[in-house]
């Protein structure tokens, strides 16, 4: 097993590597250079090879030293988040929760309802990571999920939030105007697709509801994009509960006649077998389920 003079030396290695100057990692470390020069060379003896090119000036890591130092590097890391999370499983009372959901429910639906929230629970932080993926997961270092679906979950602890429903939605002048040119068939239509998606399109919704279908105007890969290209006026988007229902409350959305479309999907809540330990995630879990309840 390597002692810690050995252990030393990769840490000098890499400081040198990533500084790229012995002079600077001495500076750093708060050591003379040849401080610096013999860690390395007591690296060198062990390793069996030239870990620095002393033909240069200043001397450089030559291909095995670089490759050393980048394993250093990314074994640093690896402890470091290692530790971390040892750290979270066994902090059952940390006051911070960490939860995954779309950046459209995180914008829409989550952050305008986090003061009450925090209101009510002063000494907990909540910690929003919103990853590209349509459906977060139960990830590592995760502790909460707000996931839509069909609740064909079976990773954690999982509650429904409350029912996803559809329907389009614009500012109302666009919709007036939609509906004086004839209907969806002549409205300028704003869609969101990415690789990801499994959320309904705009020729699923008008295949079902019957309409004629038609290509659509302007098409981004996320719902802030369409939500604010919709508020500016340039046409229909799908609106979902989750993602458009204060606007449509405060009338700055209108809703499409007729529209409203239950399509047996829902928005759940799970809770890691982290999250499921740690107070301060029960709490809100049980606040979601109340906020859900009563919107």
């Amino acid at each position: 097993m390597a002692d810690r003079s050995f252990f030393h030396a990769l840490e000098t290695l890499e400081l040198v590597c990533r500084l790229g100057s012995m002079h600077k990692a001495a500076a750093r470390l708060n050591v003379s250079p040849p401080a610096i020069t013999r860690a390395i060379r007591l690296l060198e003896n062990d390793v069996g090879a030239a870990l620095m090119d002393r033909s240069t000036k200043p001397a450089r890591p030559t291909e095995a030293g670089e490759r050393l130092a980048r394993a250093t590097r990314n074994g640093l890391a690896l402890i470091e988040d290692t530790i971390a999370d040892i750290r979270a499983e066994n902090s059952s009372n940390d006051n911070h929760v960490t939860l995954a959901c779309t950046i459209g429910m995180a914008t829409y639906w989550l952050m305008p309802r986090l003061p009450d929230f925090y209101a009510k629970h002063p000494s907990i932080t909540v910690n929003v990571q919103a990853p590209p993926l349509d459906r977060p997961v139960l990830s590592r270092g995760i502790d909460i999920a707000l996931r839509y679906g069909t609740g064909d979950l079976h990773d954690g602890e999982t509650i429904k939030l409350f029912d996803e429903r559809i329907c389009p939605v614009g500012r109302p002048d666009v919709i007036e105007r939609a509906l004086k040119q004839g209907g969806l068939s002549h409205a300028w239509l704003i869609d969101v697709r990415s690789t990801t998606q499994h959320w309904l399109g705009w020729s699923e919704y008008l295949r079902t509801s019957g309409e004629t279908f038609k290509p659509v105007g302007e098409v981004f890969d996320n719902y802030i994009q369409a939500v604010q290209a919709t508020l500016d006026g340039r046409g229909l988007m799908l609106g979902w509960k989750s993602i458009t229902s204060e606007q449509v409350s405060d009338g700055t959305f209108g809703s499409w006649p007729d529209g409203d479309t239950d399509i047996g999907t829902a928005y759940f809540i799970s809770s890691s077998e982290t999250g499921g330990r740690k107070a301060a995630a029960q709490s809100f879990v049980e606040w979601a389920v109340e906020v859900a309840r009563d919107q």
